[in-house]
């Protein structure tokens, strides 16, 4: 697993089709721990292992590096990629500039390639995570909200 989890940020972004030989890799895995035939649904078995697809893990590593980002724990060199809703000067006048000052500006980009940068994936993620999360600032309670969040709407678990 930690293989599959390693520096999967930059594969923010991309289409299902090309994550879906990860998340074979990770159904193996799943197959191997309990031993079940190549014929029988892995669903069962990932939920009882409480593991999240693989499109969820990339959400969820990009979410943990904007809430260290946010609250002041990431490299400078990160913490410029990215720019508060408050903080930008062309949004000053904005309704939206004094709603949340937990969100942050999506740049406008000219290709469809430029939206799996992580100045764009990284914010999109995290302005879509719901409030109770966002406010929180330490990052083990963080992980273990997000995780659970992750984990319920990967399998439409109420």
């Amino acid at each position: 697993m930690s293989r599959l989890d390693y520096c999967n940020n930059v594969l923010a972004g991309l289409p299902t089709s090309a994550l879906q030989p990860l998340q074979r890799v990770q159904n193996a895995a799943a197959r191997l721990v309990f031993g079940l035939s190549r014929s029988e649904h892995v669903t069962p078995t990932l939920i009882q292992l409480l593991c999240r697809p693989v499109s969820y893990r990339i959400r969820f590593k990009l979410c943990c590096l904007v809430h260290a980002i946010h609250y002041g724990r990431s490299p400078a060199y990160l913490t410029e990629t990215v720019q508060s809703v408050g903080v930008s000067r062309s949004r000053s006048g904005l309704r939206s500039s004094s709603t949340s000052s937990m969100d942050y500006c999506l740049p406008r980009l000219r290709t469809k390639f430029g939206e799996r940068a992580f100045s764009r994936a990284g914010p999109a993620t995290w302005n879509a995570l719901p409030e109770n999360i966002l406010t929180v600032a330490d990052p083990v309670k963080f992980r273990k909200l997000l995780k659970s969040l992750y984990f319920s709407q990967a399998f439409n678990i109420c």
